[in-house]
């Protein structure tokens, strides 16, 4: 019997690129290129993380280590087919995979290289049932000015639809850089249609958030989960239709929270807030699309509210208007169902 949580129609945006690998591909590609590898990497667990500099450190040295085997174009064509392949299986219909190609370039000849492999592969694995975009993500660790030559080699390949740039992000740790640095390129994403999906708001809170919102004026937070600790800053965020993604396997694996329990996202959903769930980086964290949504059940959230949530994760992404239309009405068929099978339980329950 299909798992309902996978058969549930669900948009993914927010999935980064190394991160998306399996640990069966990176033990492959490691023993291929003779390098060593984290037995935490290779595990059914990554410990020893938290949200405090140590731990952003680990987590950083660990992505760092596995992004250190992506080497070259036939790797990264890889990695693009598995990513659209395994949200395939788990029931996404739509996927926005973010990568700051800079990493990738010396293997490939460059940033511009870099980028187009990855969107060629995104397009090629884009059929009428599922959706690849890209999202080309800029880090803090940088100087600004990178920031600005990867906004406009993202907005040279912007458009709409699969093998597409379709929005533009800045990530790595919140603590470091100048929010207000990072504007200029923000900008010139924004001028070529791009949508602003700016991280903010998982390892840093409000005042954070509040300045993200202020110099990048973003269309969405990646994580924004801890805009839940000002109820005033969350009302803003509502009533400005700043999406969020948000992420509850990463939040307890990287210790922003002690465990699901913790994860406000009832709070965020009380206030109006449009979510998408993401996985974040399964490779460390373990969870993957699919896991996010039994997370939120475990929250008490009803079938009903579940199927809002894949409805939200659509309309706060860059899909195509048909896509969005049509994964609505099959969201609407699936809660339907759901609701059909519940009352076939009780009546069974009853007759018992």
């Amino acid at each position: 019997m299909t798992d309902p949580l996978v058969s549930l129609p669900k948009a993914h945006l927010h999935l980064h690129f190394t991160g998306s690998m399996s640990a069966d591909t990176l033990e492959d590609l490691a023993a291929e290129a003779g390098m060593p590898m984290s037995e935490q990497l290779l595990g059914d667990r990554v410990t020893g993380l938290s949200p405090d500099e140590r731990g952003w450190f680990r987590f950083q040295r660990l992505y760092d280590m596995a992004r250190g085997v992506v080497r070259g174009e036939e790797v990264m064509r890889r990695l693009v087919r598995e990513a659209a392949a395994a949200d395939r299986a788990e029931g996404s219909r739509w996927l926005e995979l973010q990568v700051d190609p800079t990493s990738y370039a010396p293997f490939v000849g460059g940033i511009t290289p870099a980028l187009e492999i990855i969107l060629d592969e995104a397009a090629a694995a884009s059929d009428e049932d599922f959706g690849m975009a890209i999202v080309v993500a800029a880090s803090r660790t940088r100087h600004p000015l990178d920031a600005r030559m990867l906004a406009r080699l993202a907005a040279h390949h912007a458009g709409s639809g699969p093998g597409k740039v379709v929005g533009f992000g800045l990530s790595n740790d919140e603590r470091r850089g100048t929010t207000a640095d990072f504007g200029r390129a923000f900008d010139i994403a924004r001028r070529a249609g791009l949508l602003s999906v700016p991280h903010g708001g998982e390892l840093l809170g409000p005042d954070h958030i509040r300045a993200v919102v202020t110099e990048l004026a973003p269309n969405r937070l990646g994580h924004g989960i801890r805009a839940g600790e000002d109820p005033r800053l969350l009302d803003e965020i509502v009533a400005a239709g700043i999406g969020l993604e948000v992420c509850p396997g990463s939040n307890v694996a990287l210790g922003v929270y002690p465990d699901i329990e913790h994860v406000p996202l009832r709070r965020l959903l009380d206030a109006g807030a449009d979510i998408a769930l993401g996985a974040d980086d399964p490779l460390i964290f373990h969870t993957r699309l699919a896991d996010q949504y039994r997370f939120a059940a475990e929250l008490g959230l009803t079938d009903g509210e579940l199927a809002g949530l894949a409805k939200s994760s659509f309309a706060i992404s860059a899909a195509p208007a048909e896509v969005v239309a049509r994964s609505a009405a099959d969201i609407d068929a699936w809660a339907a169902g759901r609701g059909e099978a519940e009352r076939g339980e009780a009546e069974s329950d009853r007759s018992d």
